[in-house]
């Protein structure tokens, strides 16, 4: 068959079935062919691999169908505000996760079997960014349960669980020990990646649900000790974070000044204290603690000029603050190295940061391995001396005969985070960071729950879920019930029974004195029918969706003012320009809806019975769009096969 001309100009999607492929694989298939069977469809709803990957737990697929214009608002509410809100429901900082979140969701989004993954943190960015515009706020918080929590640290978990907790009823008082809440959102990533005045409004807004209470530049273990809080307060979070960098383990290392760790140069140049650094840097590492290091480095260069602030490592270590402008003013241009023991293509860096920082002039050395800090008469650093590596079994080798030595004025090394535990010796699993169980409570101390880096340090995501868990944890205990059994894929869930309330289309109540105890009816009011909701248990794989119904659709990007080599000195505006609400809307329309109806009708069309049918308009919901006369059907598949996103089964019957 000739092509059509106008499908010649697009680029084509997937073919349903490969050339020469005539013959189905499985007599299990094959019942498609046949006239009847015993089986009918269901309505499976299962979770996406979009949420599936996402360590906060965020229901993607929700709000994404919200902006695609498909999901409808409550009367009164902009779809805006309603998918800030489905949004906001795991995650209380879409706005910056938007930005800096390396977004595993999109790796695992089926859609990448096609052209490309959904702009997941791109829609994302742009309802939290619509949000601090608009002045949305959270529902308001519940009633007081008269049960208070003490939350240490005011960094991504331990807003995240002030935020939940509150949410259930609880009040909070947060202990931080900086002047500023935000750990890492603050102190750890520069501003030109995270605007701070969307940074201060996503935190206010927490603070705006009330009875959250904050007590800066307080030290538990040392401003306030641990027995305190047993005595003050009936449960304790620990959210303290990982903010002391690990050093070389190299000879020459320890005790040189000029040798500083990632996290104690960024905190520097986060608080303004750090205007300039030295002429040559070199940074040891490879994720995205390593790039941002590098990043600031270029962009604050170094100076020529003599005197108090000349030597970075001075503001560093010592807390000093360079306040003479003239040294900024008079910078020039750093020479920056990253290196890296694993290939570039194996970096945990996102891809697009390690692509920007070589853009802005960041030397990047994969490959290569450390083996001694060079000193001078002074006893400070003069060079690193690094040599090529290969990974063997997890661990680098030297490759004899690589051996050569990089010149630094400046050493930093981003290898990895550990927890300040002074003080608090009690809850030190000998490893710097503080055990957790499953449902993240500190094993034999009760009353203590822990989330974020503390425990192991990963991304910021990761921390805002492991809160979301922490506060259910601390929820069940506050009201003294069995803590309930986590879901398999433990996430926030599309909830038809909460959607069909919200539409008032509840289910009536059964009562068996008036109705007797038949209940397999399909007439009922009282049931939701032949639905079932295996989200806890399942994520959809491409394998089960029809992919073919999906034309070429490429993705909207967002821009991005990177500046180049020689424009990067002084550029400190933020890189990314988010999408408009036109983009926004047509990139959700990206979303394939895995597992979900989206309301695209083709079982209506293609059924050759009539069988399935729209339900009654004043009765539809998400998830409730059509539904089955099973007199009608005789079971031969079609629907099923024609669903663009796996939610019809053929699962009912015998």
């Amino acid at each position: 068959m000739v092509t059509p001309g106008n499908e010649t100009k697009t680029k084509p999607s997937w073919r349903r079935y490969v050339d020469g492929q005539q013959e189905w694989e499985s007599w299990t298939d094959k019942i498609f062919a046949q006239d009847s069977s015993h089986k009918c469809p269901t309505y499976v709803h299962k979770t996406p691999p979009c949420q599936g990957s996402c360590p906060s737990g965020e229901d993607i697929r929700g709000w994404l169908a919200i902006v695609r214009q498909q999901e409808k608002p409550p009367a009164g509410v902009s779809w805006e505000e309603y998918a800030f809100q489905r949004a906001s429901d795991a995650n209380p900082f879409p706005a910056l996760m938007g930005r800096v979140c390396p977004a595993p969701c999109q790796v695992g989004c089926n859609r990448n079997e096609l052209e490309d993954f959904v702009g997941i943190n791109a829609v994302e960015q742009f309802l939290g960014d619509t949000a601090i515009a608009n002045g949305y706020a959270f529902a308001p918080a519940p009633a007081l349960s008269g049960k208070r929590v003490a939350i240490i640290g005011g960094g991504p978990a331990g807003l995240a669980g002030a935020y939940q907790l509150r949410r259930m009823g609880h009040a909070c008082t947060i202990f931080e020990a900086n002047e500023g809440l935000g750990g890492m959102f603050r102190y750890g990533i520069p501003g030109y990646r995270v605007p701070r005045d969307t940074l201060d409004a996503e935190i206010q807004r927490i603070l705006d649900l009330g009875e959250i209470e904050v007590r800066f530049k307080t030290r538990v273990g040392l401003d306030v000790q641990l027995s305190d809080l047993e005595q003050d307060f009936d449960a304790v979070l620990w959210a303290i974070g990982c903010q002391s960098g690990r050093g070389l383990p190299v000879p020459g290392w320890a005790g040189t000044p000029n040798c500083v760790s990632g996290v104690a140069f960024l905190k520097a140049f986060n608080e303004g204290r750090m205007k300039v650094t030295a002429e040559r840097v070199v940074c040891v590492g490879g994720g995205d603690t390593s790039i941002d290091v590098v990043s600031v480095a270029r962009r604050l260069g170094h100076s020529t000029k003599t005197g108090p602030g000349a030597l970075p490592e001075a503001v560093v270590r010592d807390g000093y603050v360079a306040h003479d402008s003239a040294l900024a003013a008079a910078a020039e241009g750093a020479h920056v190295t990253l290196t890296s023991l694993f290939t570039r293509e194996a970096m945990t860096a996102s891809e697009h940061e390690v692509h920007d920082a070589t853009y802005e002039g960041v030397t990047i050395l994969d490959g290569v391995m450390p083996l001694e800090v060079l000193l001078g008469a002074d006893g400070r650093a003069t060079g690193l001396k690094v040599a090529d590596c290969r990974m063997t079994d997890g661990r680098p080798v030297q490759v004899e005969g690589t051996e050569r030595v990089l010149l630094a004025d400046l050493i930093v090394s981003a290898i990895g985070q550990g927890g300040d535990l002074t003080g608090l010796a009690a809850l030190d699993n000998g490893r710097g960071f503080i055990n957790a169980d499953k449902l993240f409570q500190v094993p034999n101390r009760p009353g203590h729950f822990v989330a974020g880096d503390i425990i192991r340090p990963h991304l910021l995501t990761t921390a805002i879920g492991a809160a979301w868990v922490a506060a259910d944890s601390i929820d069940a205990y506050l009201r003294r019930v069995e803590q309930r059994r986590r879901p398999k894929v433990d996430v926030h869930h599309f909830n038809l029974l909460e959607k069909l309330i919200e539409a008032d289309l509840a289910p009536t109540p059964f009562k068996v004195q008036d109705q007797g105890d038949l209940r397999g009816s399909c007439d009922g009011s009282y049931a939701i029918h032949n639905y079932e909701d295996r989200a806890g248990a399942e994520v959809i794989g491409q394998d089960e969706l029809f992919l073919a119904h999906f034309n070429y659709h490429p993705r909207h990007l967002r821009q991005e003012e990177v500046p180049s080599a020689e424009a990067v000195l002084g550029h400190f505006k933020e890189r990314v320009i988010g999408l408009t609400a036109a983009e926004a809307i047509d990139e959700a329309k990206r979303c394939m809806s895995c597992g979900m109806c989206f309301e695209c009708d083709n079982c209506v069309i293609f059924c050759p019975q009539g069988a399935v049918y729209r339900v009654d308009k004043g009765s539809r919901t998400t998830g409730r769009y059509v539904a089955t006369d099973y007199a009608k059907c005789i079971g031969c598949h079609i629907c099923a096969d024609v669903c663009p996103t796996g939610y019809i089964k053929m699962g009912l019957g015998e």
